[in-house]
């Protein structure tokens, strides 16, 4: 595993251990990932939503990062608490369906917002494979959490 560390911030710790737990069963479960994987994404994912907060660039998940983005939405109390937490706001899942691949140098770019705000990104799971074909999340340019 391959991860960049900034000064080692992670979305485990954002999130506490109950609703990290939580997700990483719903990504083992719902997604068919090993315990070990699924608790990387649930990682990736909770620090995707605490940068796009504060990003200046569109925010645009990986194909692996959004089964977990998709864990987090779906726990409605948790994650508009951590939405206010960090943003002041509800941040709004956009999807766009139909709307082509998610483009690689915005999910790029996404993975470096997170470095910036100081998240460990394991850059494994930061890319593009064009097999989820799910439009959701910034597809359309528009940042995450804008209506």
């Amino acid at each position: 595993m391959t991860a960049t560390a900034n000064d080692q911030r992670t979305g485990r710790t954002v999130a506490g251990e109950e609703l990290f737990e939580s997700l990483t069963q719903f990504v083992v479960v719902h997604n068919g990932q090993s315990r070990e994987r699924a608790e990387r994404i649930a990682d990736q994912a909770v620090a995707f939503v605490v940068a796009a907060a504060t990003a200046t660039v569109p925010m645009v998940p990986s194909d692996d990062v959004d089964l977990g983005l998709h864990a987090l939405v779906l726990h409605t109390k948790e994650y508009a608490d951590l939405c206010h937490r960090f943003a002041g706001r509800f941040l709004h899942h956009n999807p766009k369906p139909g709307g082509g691949g998610r483009a690689p140098e915005m999910v790029a770019a996404s993975a470096q917002a997170m470095k910036a705000a100081g998240f460990m990104v394991f850059d494994d799971l930061w890319t593009v494979d064009g097999t989820n074909l799910a439009q959701c999340d910034a597809d359309c340019g528009r940042p995450y959490g804008q209506a």
